[in-house]
Parts: C-alpha cells; structure tokens; sequence
C-alpha cells in the first residue's frame, strides 16, 4: 500500500479583492500553504497542516479572520471557526466568539476536549478559559481598516452590501501521506451584521465537510446562500457520484447561484489527492502545494506556479 502524496489547499476569501490588498493577499495564501505543506511534509497530519495553515490567516490582518475580522453592528469582533477530521467525522466548531486571537484553535479543543461538535458566544469563552486559552484583548483584533470600514457602513446612505463582496474568510483543505483529509475553515463573518448572527463557517457540511470517503472542501462567500444549499456537503456528494473535484465544485456553485442567487468559492480536495480552486466571484485567493509544486492566484484565469524551495528561499511569504 503506496504512501500517499501530501496535498494542501488554501483560500483566503471569495469576493472582490481590492488592487491595493492583492498582493496581501497572494503573499498571505502562499505563505499559509507553504507553512501547512511543511507539516505534511515531515510527515504530519492533514488535520494540524489545516489548523496551521488558517491559524497563519487568522493572524495576516489582510483577512476576515482573527486579526482583522470585520465588525458587526455594535463595532465589535464576532468570529465563527470549524475544523474537521476525515478519518471519522470527528468536528469542532465555535461560532460568535470574541477576544481569543485564534478561533480554529479553540475549534480544535471543541472537537478533542468535549463530546459536543458546536461552542457559542459567552460558553465558547468559558471553554475557553477552562483551557488556558489566552484573552486577546477586542481592540487588539480591530485593524483600522475593519473600523473605517463599519463606520462608512453606519452611514444613512451606505450600502453594506457593496461591501461584502471583500468578504476573505480562510480555509484549507488537505490529505496527508496516510491518506487522510482534513477542513479547517475561519471568519469575522459578515460587516456590520447583526449581533449574535452565525454564519456558514461553523456549521458543519456547509462552511466545510472532510470525509476519507471522498475528500474534504471548505466554502467562503455569502454565508446564509452557503447554508442553504449545505455547499460543502454538496460538493462531497457530487464527488461520491463520480464527478471530479472542478466538476463537483463547479456544479455545486451553480446550483447556489441559480437556486438561491448566491456567490462564494470553494476549495476542494478528493481521496486521491485531485484538487480543485474555484469561484463565481469576481476573485478569490487561493493556494496549492503538491508535488513540491506552488500554484496560487486570485483571477479566474490567473495560475502562477513555483517549485517549493524557489518559493521558500524568496523569503517574504514565497512571492
């Protein structure tokens, strides 16, 4: 029985990607697989490559993750995160939590210190302090962007909307060299939503889904479109009828679209190691790493690829 080979996937968020964060983008998604590659690499699991590679997101302030999130309509942080394990189905989610750097962690402790799959608000912040997980304090969450941002929200004549197209919830998607896959997926959630509001992201089959039978997605774009169609669930399904990782990806954002006129991206990964990163946004960073081979891009049609160590020996995140 040949050893699997090591596949990571990444993205930082579908939606628009405004010029002057593009790059911010790119470097933080390369770095993010590169970092999650590296675990996989030394033989380590899907699941810490994933948790790895988003906790990398949930501190760039150049995403909708951790650092950085965006503010609900109180002007504060509320963050959503799941990750999950394909061996068995195990999962952990916490949804509107506040004052902790990095919610997949806390995730992660939900799915291996609890019997339960979902933590929210105040009892996610009780575990999280039952296990010694560190208070960040709101503010040190708050870039100035996400504060400009809500405040221009507030305005009478503001259109939130427009504004949700820069969406950049993280995620990954990987399989290790026992075959394992593994999602991780993490978000602030929608600008100036209301309190309490829980998204996709942390619920389990729609904000991502990791099953060894057929592979494992994560989602970002307009939560309540995703939960509706239960995407990443979706896409598994369309897998497990035969379809290839694009296939499956691409018919799964089409029926979200036609049936509930809803947008985003996925990343997706199969059993042997297919992978797919595809939208119906404008744009959406992502990231790939197999074969000591770097792919990554933020356009439809854009593809760069770099070998491994030309990536890591450029330094700055590998651009």
């Amino acid at each position: 029985f040949g050893k699997m080979k090591p596949v990571i996937v990444v993205h930082g968020g579908a939606g628009r990607i405004f010029k002057e964060r593009e790059e911010g983008s790119r470097a933080g998604v390369v770095r993010a697989a590169l970092q999650g590659y590296g675990i996989l690499k030394q033989g380590g699991s899907a699941l810490d490559a994933v948790e790895e590679a988003v906790r990398s997101m949930e501190d760039d302030p150049h995403f909708n993750a951790g650092c950085g999130s965006v503010l609900n309509e109180k002007g504060e942080v509320e963050m959503d995160a799941i990750i999950m394990d394909g061996k068995n189905l195990d999962s952990g989610a916490v949804s509107a939590v506040k004052c902790i750097a990095n919610p997949i962690k806390l995730a992660r402790l939900v799915m291996e210190k609890t019997k339960h799959v979902l933590l929210t608000d105040h009892g996610a912040q009780l575990f999280a302090q039952a296990m010694g997980v560190p208070e960040t304090p709101g503010e040190k969450l708050i870039t100035q962007r996400s504060r400009e941002r809500w405040k221009k929200n507030l305005e009478p004549d503001s259109n939130p909307e427009e504004f949700q197209k820069d969406l950049g919830t993280v995620g990954a998607v990987a399989i290790d060299s026992e075959g394992n896959v593994a999602c991780a997926t993490s978000t602030g959630g929608l600008s100036n939503k209301l309190i309490g509001r829980v998204g996709d992201t942390a619920c389990i089959g729609s904000g991502g889904y990791a099953d060894n039978r057929s592979g494992a997605a994560s989602t970002t774009g307009h939560g309540e479109s995703i939960m509706k169609v239960v995407l990443a669930r979706l896409i598994l399904y369309r897998m497990e009828q035969g379809m290839s990782p694009e296939m499956a990806a691409d018919a799964a954002l089409d029926y979200m679209k036609t049936r509930v006129g809803g947008l985003g991206g996925v990343i997706v990964i199969n059993s042997s190691g297919e992978w797919a990163a595809r939208f119906s946004t404008k744009q959406m960073s992502w990231a790939t790493v197999k074969d000591d081979q770097l792919h990554y891009g933020i356009y439809a049609e854009e593809r760069h690829t770099k070998s491994v160590d030309e990536a890591l020996a450029s330094g700055s995140g590998g651009l």
